[in-house]
């Protein structure tokens, strides 16, 4: 019996991996996802056969009820939520995440004869699934732009307090495990690491939480490891590592992409600071309108076209709508490309997920560097709900987004903004780029604005 389920659980393993190699590209996807499904299934029943649950006829009949209670929120959640707050959605799983692996640990350590390696990574994963879970709660509601935490929240000795408290809870897992597992000082060290996750997290700025998802995905995989160790079970080891490292892997990545530091995101000191001018300054009687049919003459001449696509898009589901643009311009001979910034949208790869869905060839989509030289030679940007990531203020080392990589769109020379109004992006600062005397504001819903303009081109 052990033999077998040592090789159902390398089987699990390898179905992860290749599940994670298929997510890698857009047409691998959805089988990737069939094969970490499959992996998942594998694990769980051959888990279920090794602790010999079947003599304890309660023990199923309690799975049952967790797998169905489980099954059928996630079905509504799946089903309810929309596009625009997946970056929600995916804070919560890694919140609940790092709960599960809290509640582990504590029922693990309130059984007696556990082995000191056991002892340790319950210890660890106290430590780090709370982190997880508050700072995902946190992350869920700046996301949801719930007033208390919509700005970032900054206090005095900010850094030193939350290095003390990290301290705290150090120390409190080293005495923890001194004293053998003792559940006094876990639930003790849970409530203090309750407030650095919270403080870790609170003073980040809205701009920055891609950054801050990525991360805490990583931790939950961690916590995850952490509890593989308690249970001594090695499927759920090598499934959190995976989850650990590629969760820190995509945070390296968005830290690039938004010229942070992953110090400062460890430490939760991202903070949205700077010299911010005020709207009117920035567009007092220099922004200039502009329709449909104006925009359609645009296009008569046009031989490239870049579109660039932001969270606008994903809120008026706009993306059919772009796909039928881009087909029509195609037909007149005109050559399009999508310029997709790391950290479009509210989350790493909201865009491509989109535009995939409109079944927009993948090769069409490029990142910042593969546009931005040729930007100038590009006879129309089209900007669609994009803000931050095309902000010129980037470049101004006193601006909150100082260093960001963006999106060269006011070096085109037509540049086309599609937005509802004036408002600013998530980073709260007014953007340059509407008031350039090469830019055009086309004014109104995403979705109908493409429609009216695929119209005018037509006609």
């Amino acid at each position: 019996m052990g033999n077998f389920i040592n090789f159902a659980y390398l089987a699990a393993i390898i179905l992860f991996i290749f599940g994670l190699k298929g997510l890698t590209h857009p047409r691998t996807a959805v089988r990737g996802n069939l094969l970490g499904a499959l992996g998942m299934l594998i694990a769980i029943i051959v888990t279920l056969i090794d602790q010999k649950l079947l003599a304890f006829p309660l023990g199923y009949i309690l799975i049952a009820m967790g797998l169905v209670v489980g099954a059928v929120a996630g079905a509504i959640l799946a089903i309810k939520i929309e596009m625009t707050a997946m970056p929600q959605m995916v804070a919560l799983f890694n919140g609940f995440g790092g709960a599960a692996s809290v509640l582990v640990a504590w029922a693990e350590l309130c059984n007696e004869g556990n082995s000191n390696t056991a002892i340790v990574a319950a210890m660890l994963a106290g430590l780090i699934g709370t982190v997880t879970f508050w700072g995902s709660l946190v992350a869920f509601a700046k996301l949801q732009e719930y007033k208390s935490f919509k700005k970032p929240y900054d206090y005095p000795f900010q850094k030193i307090g939350n290095a003390v408290l990290a301290a705290v809870v150090v120390l409190l897992a080293v005495i923890g495990i001194l004293l053998g597992g003792n559940v006094a000082v876990y639930i003790l060290l849970v409530m203090v690491a309750t407030v650095l996750g919270i403080t870790l997290v609170n003073p980040i700025g809205g701009a920055d939480m891609p950054v801050v998802i990525a991360l805490l995905n990583s931790y939950s995989g961690l916590a995850a490891t952490a509890t593989g160790f308690v249970l001594n079970n090695s499927v759920l080891i090598v499934a959190g590592s995976l989850v650990g490292a590629s969760g820190l892997i995509l945070t390296s990545i968005m830290c690039k992409a938004m010229n942070r530091s992953l110090t400062n995101v460890l430490f939760g000191v991202m903070g949205d600071g700077g010299e911010t001018a005020s709207a009117d300054d920035v567009y007092g009687g220099k922004v200039k309108s502009t329709s449909a049919e104006e925009v359609a003459m645009l296009f008569d001449t046009a031989r490239r076209v870049v579109i660039v696509p932001g969270y606008g898009m994903a809120v008026a589901q706009a993306q059919h709508a772009v796909r039928d643009l881009t087909n029509h311009l195609e037909d007149r001979g005109v050559e399009v490309e999508f310029a997709v910034h790391p950290v479009a949208g509210r989350m790493p790869g909201h865009m491509n997920v989109l535009l995939a869905e409109a079944e927009i060839p993948y090769e069409q989509l490029k990142e910042p560097d593969e546009v931005n030289p040729a930007m100038s030679q590009t006879d129309v940007v089209i900007v669609i709900g994009a803000n931050d990531v095309v902000n010129p203020e980037a470049r101004n080392p006193k601006s909150a987004i100082a260093g960001m990589p963006i999106i060269d769109c006011d070096k085109a020379p037509t540049c086309i903004v599609i937005k509802r109004s004036l408002s600013p992006g998530f980073a709260g600062i007014p953007n340059p780029l509407f008031a350039l005397e090469n830019t055009l504001m086309y004014f109104g819903d995403g979705k109908k604005a493409i429609l009216d303009l695929v119209s005018a081109l037509k006609e």
